[in-house]
């Protein structure tokens, strides 16, 4: 993404704790017997009219609320841009707040989506939080699609998963190349104990190591913890080259300390849950680098999801963090229940692969509108989105992702430079 006219912060995260027994029953509108993606060139009823529940499990609240709003403006895009093409089939969204690990917002949210007969589902941001609602999704039907799940532990886990960010596997190997090419031969890592933060950390040791350097010290925190003067501690006494973060929202206590301390922060290495602008940071960036998955936006795109969003009477987004792969995956859910004309949960899943462009044998469109044509038409369609080719593989991850390198100015403002 490149979003530097309208200085985007690029955010993610993943870390909430908590479960919750779900119960629940999937249902879906009256629609025509499923179609087999077998014989995809047979011609099709003209008269498909499917009407999709789909549901979106996203923070508007708590520590990561600054996630929501731009995969929410997202999965709304693609959904007026749904119903807009009028293709057959229309989507019904239920929005609902993740919120975080205090509040537990999921719990209640999830039991209301589900009751309220979603068959499918946007989220959630959190990869603790998908692991705790997933079997239940799974078991009543409901095919989970998260925009933003990057943990290793997620490929293969279930055949109604799927997500359209890659793992981060990927971005702990650029991450970990990119401070080897900046010629740093020590490194510390302070990381959060959590799936997120213990996946990327063994991505980018072991791909740092791999290039000769040394990872000389590492720290680990919890999700919670407000003081982080001992991991701070533990990584200046050592004097690494530089230090990366993976982090949240905490980035914003622990730069600072880190400076105090005598670390240099214009070598600091940021990763997707706490790249964005930091301008109030009060500790020069300048030099420092991170990493976000996705592919360069068009120059408009802000202003495509601020045109949904504030008609929802909320405030204009300045981000644009996963929005990109929310609205990828939202397009991605209609198509497969175009293709198998059918909105439930597992037979839209067994079309996914095709219509991502898995199957390697599809027709390339970048449009709902374009690739509902294709499939209406009898053909087989293969969407290439915002956030990428998506192209899911046997694991229904995305193959072939693209991972963008960014860095700060003076003024610890970022623009991608790869």
């Amino acid at each position: 993404m490149n979003r530097t006219q309208s200085r985007t912060k690029w955010l993610a995260g993943f870390a909430l704790v908590s479960a919750s027994a779900l119960v629940i029953t999937g249902c879906s509108s009256s629609t025509p017997e499923p179609e087999s993606s077998e014989g995809s060139t047979s011609e099709r009823p003209s008269d498909i009219d499917l009407t999709l529940e789909l549901g979106s499990l996203l923070p508007s609240t708590g520590s990561l609320a600054f996630l929501g709003a731009p995969m929410e403006s997202g999965v709304q895009l693609a959904v007026k841009q749904i119903n807009d093409a009028d293709a057959g089939i229309q989507v019904n969204l239920t929005p609902a707040d993740e919120g975080d690990l205090d509040n537990k917002a999921y719990e209640t949210s999830i039991t209301n989506l589900q009751s309220a007969g979603i068959t499918a589902m946007v989220g959630a941001a959190s990869s603790s939080v998908t692991k705790l609602i997933l079997d239940g999704n799974a078991g009543s039907g409901i095919l989970t699609v998260s925009p933003s799940n990057t943990s290793p532990d997620f490929t293969g886990i279930n055949p109604l998963y799927f997500r359209t960010a890659p793992s981060d596997n990927l971005q702990g190997e650029v991450l970990g190349n990119q401070i080897a090419e900046d010629s740093h031969k020590t490194l510390g890592i302070i990381y959060q104990n959590d799936p997120y933060g213990t996946g990327l950390f063994e991505a980018i040791k072991s791909t740092f190591e791999g290039t000769g350097g040394e990872v000389v010290a590492d720290a680990s925190y919890n999700q919670g913890d407000g003081q982080f003067n001992a991991q701070v501690q533990t990584i200046a006494a050592a004097n690494p080259d530089a230090v990366a973060i993976v982090s949240y929202d905490q980035f914003a206590t622990i730069a600072p300390l880190l400076g105090n301390a005598g670390v240099d922060t214009g070598a600091l290495y940021l990763v997707d849950g706490n790249l964005k602008d930091w301008p109030d940071l009060g500790v020069s960036l300048e030099g420092s680098k991170g990493t976000r998955a996705g592919a360069e936006l068009p120059d408009d795109f802000i202003d495509q999801l601020n045109e949904v969003w504030t008609a929802q009477g909320n405030e204009p987004i300045d981000a644009v963090t996963y929005s990109a792969e929310a609205y990828d995956a939202t397009i991605l859910i209609a198509l497969a229940a175009l293709k198998g004309i059918s909105v439930e949960g597992e037979d839209i899943a067994a079309n996914m692969q095709e219509v991502s462009g898995g199957s390697g044998e599809g027709e390339k469109c970048t449009t709902f509108a374009e690739c509902a044509d294709i499939i209406n038409g009898g053909g087989i369609a293969d969407y290439d989105g915002l956030s990428g080719e998506v192209t899911f593989n046997d694991d229904n991850d995305p193959q072939g992702a693209a991972i963008g390198v960014y860095e700060f100015d003076a003024d610890n403002m970022t623009s991608r430079i790869k």
